[in-house]
């Protein structure tokens, strides 16, 4: 399910550093498998990034300990250069899979980050119909997840992320198994989302276009153990609609990123 943190007071924060920092992050679980190594990346206040790479190359694993629900097995990660997470940034955060509670209402699915905090229910309400209107469902409070499309329940579990009104919005390729049409319209929705509410945005993808699409940067990840071989700046226009999906800028940048991916499977870096 969405994980999703509340901080009372985040006006103390200190902005002058990136919002998420790995510092010679290593990663090698008890099997033996070596994750991660030596990684090092920065991500400003402000930015949407994607993660792309070939699968098993630890995009998933990088991800999870932005959200601390992964240790590092040597380096650091810190949060605006601090290394307590929950002190430093308010986070949500949306997985492959919607996960949401079939026994319960699309509201009452949303309302659980809040329930989870002892938040009164005339509060969370409220907080809930918001988070749902953000998202293109108002009117489904009462629905339940049986009788949504998969998108529609993709956009249930954004909800329950946001609901939280999180600054820091972690999303492991939550689109994928979605048709064309209903993943570019969320991807579309993710922006106007950013926007609107002044996010720090870092997605996991395996699909190129939806990166460039998304994006400020994209990092490419090479093959486990995985290092980052190139990272890349989105050149385009803040508000990107079809007409940049078509342009000649999008399709030359996605066969950058073409040429990057082939080369990250062996490892190397081709720039």
């Amino acid at each position: 399910m969405n994980a999703a943190i509340n901080v009372d007071n985040l006006t103390d924060v200190n902005t002058s550093h990136p919002m998420l920092m790995a510092m010679g992050v290593d990663k090698t679980y008890t099997n033996g498998t070596h994750a991660l190594q030596c990684l090092n990346l920065n991500i400003e206040h402000g930015e949407i990034v994607s993660l792309i790479g070939p699968s098993g190359c630890g995009k998933s694993t990088l991800l999870k300990m932005f959200a601390d629900l992964e240790q590092p097995s040597a380096g650091q990660i810190r949060w605006n250069g601090k290394r307590d997470m929950q002190s430093q940034c308010n986070m949500g955060m949306v997985f492959q899979e919607p996960t949401l509670m079939p026994w319960a209402t699309i509201a009452d699915n949303v309302r659980l980050p809040l329930d989870l905090k002892n938040i009164p229910k005339n509060v969370s309400t409220e907080k809930v119909n918001q988070a749902l209107a953000s998202v293109g469902l108002k009117g489904f409070e009462k629905s339940y997840p049986r009788e949504l499309s998969g998108g529609m329940q993709m956009r249930s579990s954004l909800a329950r992320a946001l609901v939280m009104e999180p600054n820091l919005l972690l999303m492991d390729e939550p689109f994928g198994a979605l048709d064309e049409f209903t993943r570019q319209k969320l991807d579309s929705d993710i922006r106007t989302l950013w926007a609107e509410k002044n996010l720090t945005i870092v997605f996991v993808t395996h699909s190129i276009y939806e990166a460039v699409f998304l994006s400020t940067r994209v990092i490419v990840m090479a093959a486990r153990p995985s290092r980052i071989i190139a990272d890349i700046p989105v050149e385009a226009p803040e508000f990107r609609d079809e007409k940049f999906r078509t342009s000649e800028s999008f399709i030359k940048q996605c066969a950058h990123l073409s040429s990057l991916l082939e080369a990250s499977h062996t490892g190397g870096s081709h720039e």
